[in-house]
């Protein structure tokens, strides 16, 4: 295994000071001995260079396993941005336009109802006034969500991941979403949830082959990502962060489950795992405009428009509800894209683009900083959201220019 997934350059050669670098650790330092976080994988890029990568504290609290740099994380939503890259060399090879329709693949979703609030309470049924296009998938804004989420009242019909993830078929799942109704229209807001889980289906169908096999061809073989997978294999098992087996906040009782059962289907908006080392890979990848050590996963023309605001000024942007810290703050094909240099509670360029995963893992990449930033955390719970406040300060404050 390449202990590091890019060349390594000194932090002051890339403008970044050993003294602020320093305080990065001592934050994560501060926060394992308050046993607040169990531990933490922190990389920081510029310029295509590693100036950073470190572990800090145990992987598994229970076993007093220390943290590697190769631990295994459970990525979460942050598979959403890999799957977000495989629909859409689909689309720059003409195999799923942006404005195919979702009923053409699976029809149930063409017959689904809106349920908005009647005025009195209670939830009304409209038709859809424009079906749901792969474009809507990829910026959220099908009218579909997870359940415990969404906005209306229609959101508290629809299932939470717990419910699908381990049980249900590709079939069953389709059946079971497509019974409920949208939360809104489709077009009208951004609305996090099962989105990227859909769009891995359509992936499947028109490749004919199961999202991790498409995965691994066009993205994770060629950029060398010989870690990441859906696959619970055992080495992954042995080597994944585990957090503390309660809440350090409310007492009670948490658990990290994809890295103790394989989840019954590929889920395209959550169930990969990987390390660190191989997410930093990926996101240089898209920092550099689609290509890694020679291999061309996208066109540059492709990720600028992945990485460019797709919601209009009409459409809702609930971005805040899920990223507190992120108000001016629009969202692309997969990422949440930076659109204004200040309102945000972080620093950041505009054009800065982002992710990050529910069991506490974070990705950024400022490409007008030239900077790439992916940190693997085992932070359930809305204490994973300060990390990622606090991260993005803590990476931009040991800049130096």
């Amino acid at each position: 295994m390449n202990t590091f997934p890019l060349p390594v350059a000194e932090p002051e050669s890339l403008g970044f000071s050993t003294s602020g670098l320093a305080v990065i650790d001592a934050f994560f330092n501060r926060e394992i001995a308050a046993a607040r976080l169990p531990g933490a994988v922190l990389a920081i890029a510029r310029e295509g260079r590693l100036l950073h990568h470190k572990a800090y504290g145990l992987s598994d609290p229970a076993a007093g396993k220390p943290m590697q740099r190769d631990t295994v994380f459970a990525l979460a939503s942050m598979t959403k941005i890999m799957v977000s890259v495989a629909a859409l060399r689909l689309m720059q090879e003409g195999r799923l336009p942006l404005k195919s329709r979702l009923d053409s693949y699976f029809p149930g979703f063409g017959r689904m109802k809106v349920g908005l609030d009647d005025g009195h309470g209670g939830m009304a049924l409209f038709a859809q006034e424009r079906p749901i296009f792969i474009h809507d998938l990829l910026r959220h804004t099908a009218g579909i969500t997870y359940g415990g989420r969404g906005v209306g009242p229609a959101a508290a019909l629809w299932p939470a991941t717990s419910a699908v993830m381990f049980s249900d078929t590709a079939q069953s799942f389709i059946d079971r979403i497509t019974a409920l109704p949208l939360t809104q229209q489709p077009g009208t807001a951004f609305e996090y949830g099962y989105s990227t889980d859909i769009l891995g289906l359509v992936i499947e169908q028109v490749t004919g082959v199961r999202l991790r096999d498409y995965l691994s061809e066009i993205l994770w073989k060629p950029l060398g990502m010989t870690q990441t997978g859906f696959e619970l294999t055992e080495e992954r098992k042995v080597r994944a962060a585990r957090p503390f087996s309660v809440s350090p906040f409310d007492g009670k009782p948490q658990a990290v489950t994809v890295v103790e059962q394989q989840t019954s289907h590929d889920w395209g908006g959550a169930a990969a795992l990987g390390t660190v080392s191989d997410y930093l890979r990926f996101g240089q990848m898209l920092h550099d405009g689609g290509v890694f050590e020679g291999q061309r996963i996208l066109s540059p023309q492709i990720v600028a428009l992945m990485t460019s605001n797709h919601l209009t000024g009409s459409m809702i942007n609930t971005i805040t509800m899920t990223e507190p810290h992120r108000e001016g703050y629009g969202f692309g094909l997969g990422v949440a894209v930076r659109t204004d240099p200040g309102i945000a509670a972080v620093p950041g360029r505009v054009g800065e683009f982002s992710w990050n995963g529910a069991y506490g893992t974070i990705f950024f990449a400022d490409p007008a900083e030239k900077l790439v930033v992916v940190a693997g955390t085992v932070a359930p719970g809305e204490i994973r959201k300060v990390y990622r406040e606090q991260l993005q300060n803590l990476v931009y404050g040991a800049m130096t220019c």
